[in-house]
C-alpha cells in the first residue's frame, strides 16, 4: 500500500554533501506533492510553474526530474508516446510499484495495484539465476469512455 510523503520525507533524501533541497527542487517536489496519482512531463511541470507564476526555466525543471529520479524519489515512466512522464514514489522500499493501464486512443493512464506476477518472478529467478528487484508492466487499450465512443460509431 502505498505511504503518505511529505516534504520534509523528501528533505531527508536530499540531506548530504552532494544534493540539497533547493528552492527550485522544492517547488518542483511540491507539484507532485500536490497531485500524486499524476504522470507529469517536464512541459506539464513547467506549465503548472507558470500558472502559479513561478520563474523556473524549463531546463531547470528537466535537471531537477533528472536528479530526482536518479535519487528514486520519482519515478520516470514511459508510456510509448515519445514523452518522459513521473510520478512521486510512493512505495515502500521492499515494494513493487503499480502498474498502468495506458487508452491508446485518448491517453489516460490507469493505476494497477494487484502484483500478479510473484510466482513469474520466483520461476524466472530460479531457471536463470536472475535476482529481480522490481518490475514495470504496462498495458495498452482503449478505457472505458473510448469504449463506449468506439461502439456507437460502430
Amino acid at each position: 500500500m502505498p505511504v503518505k510523503i511529505t516534504m520534509e520525507d523528501l528533505k531527508q533524501k536530499l540531506a548530504g554533501p552532494q544534493y540539497k533541497l533547493t528552492p527550485q527542487r522544492k517547488i518542483v517536489l511540491q507539484i507532485f506533492l500536490d497531485r500524486p496519482s499524476q504522470h507529469l512531463s517536464a512541459e506539464d511541470v513547467h506549465f503548472i510553474l507558470k500558472e502559479q507564476k513561478c520563474e523556473i526555466g524549463l531546463a531547470t525543471v528537466y535537471r531537477s526530474l533528472e536528479l530526482l529520479s536518479d535519487l528514486n524519489i520519482l519515478n520516470y515512466l514511459d508510456f510509448g508516446d515519445g514523452c518522459r512522464r513521473y510520478e512521486l514514489n510512493d512505495a515502500s522500499p521492499n515494494e513493487h510499484q503499480h502498474h498502468h493501464l495506458i487508452c491508446i486512443e485518448c491517453g489516460k493512464v490507469l493505476e494497477f495495484t494487484d502484483d500478479l506476477l510473484g510466482n513469474l518472478e520466483e520461476k524466472i529467478e530460479d531457471t536463470c539465476k536472475f535476482k529481480i528487484v522490481d518490475h514495470q508492466l504496462k498495458f495498452f487499450g482503449y478505457c472505458e469512455d473510448c469504449q463506449k465512443k468506439r461502439e456507437m460509431k460502430s
